[in-house]
């Protein structure tokens, strides 16, 4: 991780180049070989996914669906520790995400005049879990609670193989326990493009969701654009982690809290906001003793070497560049964080206080882990009921209604020069007369 920056030292281009996430200075690249991988897929179908993860993964695969035995194997070698802990964090999960379900409302508009909003759930949603450096059984339940809450008729899950040609049991656990089924082993771009345009073994799905690497999340990027693609959720893709602390923090916790982000990948970033030379300092000390001790290490090394210890002038400060960087992750280690809440405009999901390591989103406290990154936080939310439904309005007219509020439409219609809108509430109107 590079020495600690003096914020108010840099100009405004050394400021975004010093908050650039890794991945989008790579984007070019990654782009074309995306874009190249989804026309095999597309074009291909069977035959380029198996081509793809025998080159990717290193397993030659005949059938790509994980079959009733595999989901039988996988529960009965898994740990009943691990077991009964997908099964608690599930039920938190659901509890938050049920609290969160929006409610139908019918509301008068005017005497006469019923306006609505139902919702429906998407027809097939696709599911990526991934598992390429490390399986991640809490994103299956984070994609599959809330599908299952929304009432989706079919939802695919594809996550990638493993060596020896198998799913990850945990992976496989908990999508059954959430009622999911129907699993493909393929990761990567490929299984995005297998899920938005289909084959002859994976259905074509009306929306994907699900965070991934820098090619995965470029592959929802290109499949979004296309007409024969897909809807998504969001930009999710590595991970990111900005923390605010004042000199009152625990430098130990939030040197873990930095870790435990750049461990998820190289193309990861961890960012502290601090307005105090000393725990600055701490920190800087505690990363480095922390990191050792890591099994991860060598991954986090990598994603250390863009990420960023920076001395603001204020708290204050430090939150304008927060919400212009507008982080997946935000923690504040303020003594009174929840007095800071209402400063904060653009991020992914907030951790309050110093017993609130970023750790428990990601696992078990209930909020969903599937948000926004490389700055979407600015414009779109995290993953909720919500994103597996489309909302539909509804409006009801009777006579005396549209007699209140007819002339209101064919001013408003005469005004655009558009005769016709304006003819088709009047001549209602000389009906009713």
């Amino acid at each position: 991780m590079s020495r600690v920056v003096q914020w108010n030292a840099l100009d405004d281009a050394a400021r975004r180049e010093m908050l650039q996430r890794p991945a989008q200075k790579v984007g070019a690249d990654t782009a074309t070989t995306v874009a190249s991988l989804l026309d095999q897929v597309r074009n291909e179908g069977d035959v380029a996914l198996r081509r793809l993860v025998a080159e990717f993964d290193g397993v030659t695969l005949e059938r790509f669906e994980v079959s009733e035995s595999e989901f039988e194997a996988a529960t009965a070698c898994l740990a009943s520790s691990l077991q009964g802990a997908i099964v608690e964090a599930a039920g938190r999960i659901e509890h938050f995400h049920r609290a969160g379900m929006g409610a139908v409302h019918v509301v008068q508009t005017a005497p006469g005049v019923t306006c609505e909003r139902m919702q429906r759930p998407i027809g097939r949603v696709g599911l990526y879990v991934p598992a390429g450096s490390a399986p991640l059984p809490s994103t299956a339940l984070m994609l599959a609670v809330p599908a299952r809450l929304a009432g989706c008729r079919d939802v695919v899950l594809c996550t990638p193989p493993r060596r020896d040609g198998s799913a990850d049991p945990a992976v496989l656990f908990a999508a059954a326990h959430c009622g999911v089924r129907r699993v493909f082993k393929l990761g990567g771009a490929q299984a995005i493009g297998a899920m938005a345009f289909g084959s002859a073994s994976v259905p074509a799905c009306d929306k994907l969701f699900g965070p991934g690497n820098s090619y995965v999340t470029e592959a929802k990027r290109q499949v979004a654009a296309r007409d024969d693609g897909a809807a998504i959720d969001m930009p999710a893709g590595p991970s990111e982690v900005l923390v605010i602390a004042d000199g009152g923090a625990n430098p130990v916790f939030v040197a873990a809290d930095l870790l435990s982000q750049a461990e998820h990948g190289p193309d990861s970033q961890v960012i502290l906001l601090s307005d105090d030379d000393g725990l600055l300092a701490r920190v800087e000390i505690e990363i480095a003793r922390q990191l050792v001790d890591l099994p991860r290490a060598s991954i986090a090394a990598q994603a250390l070497a863009a990420s960023r210890l920076i001395r603001v002038g204020s708290i204050e400060q430090a939150f304008e560049v927060s919400n212009d960087y507008a982080p997946e992750h935000l923690i504040l280690a303020l003594r009174e964080p929840r007095a800071w809440l209402p400063r904060v405009r653009a991020a992914g999901s907030v951790f309050l206080g110093d017993w609130t390591p970023e750790a428990l989103g990601d696992y078990c406290s209930g909020t969903n882990h599937v948000l926004p990154t490389g700055g979407a936080a600015r414009w779109c939310s995290g993953l909720s009921v919500a994103s597996f439904q489309t909302s539909i309005t509804v409006q009801e007219a009777e006579p005396h209604g549209l007699g209140a509020i007819g002339p209101c439409a064919m001013e408003l219609a005469a005004a655009e020069g558009l005769d016709a809108h304006r003819l088709a509430v009047s001549r209602r109107l000389e009906a009713m007369a």
